[in-house]
């Protein structure tokens, strides 16, 4: 009785030992490669980066390894600058791949580790798939043939596309917890069904964007962290594609729509923190006017109350206030803030006092390349439409000198209003406007209120009429 007990003990923390291992230790044997260098390297969002160095033998082994255990994803081998061959990191990482440098895939022996055996199968088995759909990709390539001559061979695609489908079904049902079955899953797309019948006998015309938005992320775990390490960037192409094909640009919804989707990311602080930042970039430079209150919103609810606090340093907290403070000073909508400056007779200006029902607030650098090239399109739209609009200029130079100021004046015939921003009374333009680069412009309706920002010169004209338009129809 006693011996049972000591044997059952023992074979319990021999047990326990084994699974509670921690660190990685992968081994290689390559055949065709000798007393060279390797790299193991790994993808994170839209980069790749080296986790570790092994030298490789005479008879091609060697061995990644260390303490602390790998993060999940798609890892892949390096030699030379060049990627010979990726593989998954999972749960279990002790494990090894024996290969040859004539096909790294074809020749792929995985010993110890079932989610390895699975990835290789699967690309094996796609490179049959392709194989076999070759001769008829080439008929439906072929532009002297007629689509009746082509159905069959399309029939044909539909059918190894099926197999391919049936086959990473099969993984991911067999497999759900595995690197492989994890992957394939995220690269599903959602199958979007038909859209019912309302009450009148007409099609809901809205019900499948509706299910779109609530299914989206159906095969996509935004909690799953090894989904930011695979080949393709999948992680933010789908972030991108949710808000900006299902949702109008509009930073109010755009706000909802991502503190939504923080729900689904906030489980994993690796995702957490890739949503945040992902739309933190995204937002800071919008390519659509107004868009960058999104930015401000990031800023107050993640940065300022200390949700980031895990990971953003003091420097960039710093940084992310001063660049969210400085636009929300110059939101659309906004009150655009007073700008009172000497112009080149040393008398102030204010932009307050410009009584037109528009003003364009232009902030430019006499020496910059781009002011001088947008500069005349400017002076050519004030002199054609300044009383079709009733419009004035208000124009601030970034660079001290009054003499450049003069002389850009006299060269570019800007006779509207020009101050310089040295002489303010009102502190640094920076401060009150988002105009860190040059040009930059603003309009103002007749309260001052901001109503565009960062508008292409050439675009002003249109602008202004559509503006005129919709308000219009108020």
């Amino acid at each position: 009785m006693y011996l049972r007990s000591f044997f059952s003990l023992l074979f319990s923390i021999i047990f326990l030992t084994a699974f509670a291992q921690t660190g990685y230790d992968i081994q290689f044997k390559v055949q065709g490669l000798k007393d060279t260098t390797a790299y193991l390297g790994y993808y994170y969002g839209e980069s790749t980066f080296i986790r570790n160095t092994a030298k490789v033998n005479s008879k091609g082994e060697f061995r990644f390894d260390g303490k602390k255990n790998l993060e999940p994803g798609v890892y892949f081998l390096v030699l030379n600058s060049t990627k010979l061959v990726e593989f998954v990191i999972s749960t279990n990482q002790r494990f090894g791949l024996e290969t040859s440098t004539e096909d790294y895939v074809k020749n792929m022996h995985v010993k110890n580790d079932k989610d390895n055996a699975l990835f290789f199968e699967n690309m094996l088995f796609n490179m049959d798939r392709n194989k076999e759909a070759d001769p008829y990709v080439k008929i439906v390539k072929d532009s002297t043939l007629s689509d009746d001559k082509k159905k069959d061979a399309r029939e044909a695609l539909t059918k190894i596309n099926e197999k391919v489908m049936a086959h990473q079904q099969e993984i991911i049902d067999k497999n759900p917890a595995t690197m492989t079955a994890r992957l394939l899953k995220a690269s599903k797309p959602v199958q979007i069904p038909d859209p019912p019948k309302k009450a009148d006998g007409t099609t809901d015309s809205t019900f499948q964007l509706r299910w779109y938005r609530q299914h989206f992320f159906d095969n996509f775990d935004l909690s799953d962290d090894a989904l930011l390490r695979l080949p393709k960037p999948m992680y933010s192409e789908k972030l991108n594609e949710y808000v900006d094909k299902l949702y109008p640009p509009q930073a109010d919804t755009i706000n909802r729509v991502i503190d939504n989707l923080v729900l689904k990311a906030k489980k994993n602080q690796e995702t957490y923190k890739y949503l945040v930042y992902t739309f933190m970039i995204k937002y800071q430079t919008p390519k659509i006017m107004g868009m960058d209150e999104v930015f401000v919103h990031l800023y107050d609810k993640y940065f300022a109350t200390g949700e980031m606090d895990y990971w953003a340093n003091a420097k960039m907290k710093s940084n992310v206030k001063d660049y969210a403070e400085r636009i929300r000073l110059s939101m659309l909508g906004k009150q655009a803030p007073d700008l009172i400056m000497k112009d080149t007779h040393e008398k102030l200006q204010s932009l307050y006092n410009v009584k037109s029902k528009y003003t364009i607030v232009f902030f430019f650098d006499p020496d910059c390349g781009h002011c001088r090239k947008e500069t005349p399109k400017l002076v050519e739209f004030y002199n054609k439409d300044k009383a079709k609009y009733n419009l004035e200029v208000f124009s601030v130079s970034t660079d001290s000198s009054m003499t450049k100021l003069k002389d850009f004046i006299k060269e570019f015939k800007t006779n509207w209003i020009t101050v310089n921003f040295y002489y303010s009374a009102v502190g640094h333009y920076q401060q009150l406007y988002d105009a860190i680069t040059t040009p930059t412009l603003y309009v103002l309706d007749e309260k001052k209120k901001i109503i565009g920002k960062k508008i292409p010169v050439e675009q002003l004209g249109e602008f202004l009429s559509n503006y005129e338009k919709f308000n219009k129809k108020k």
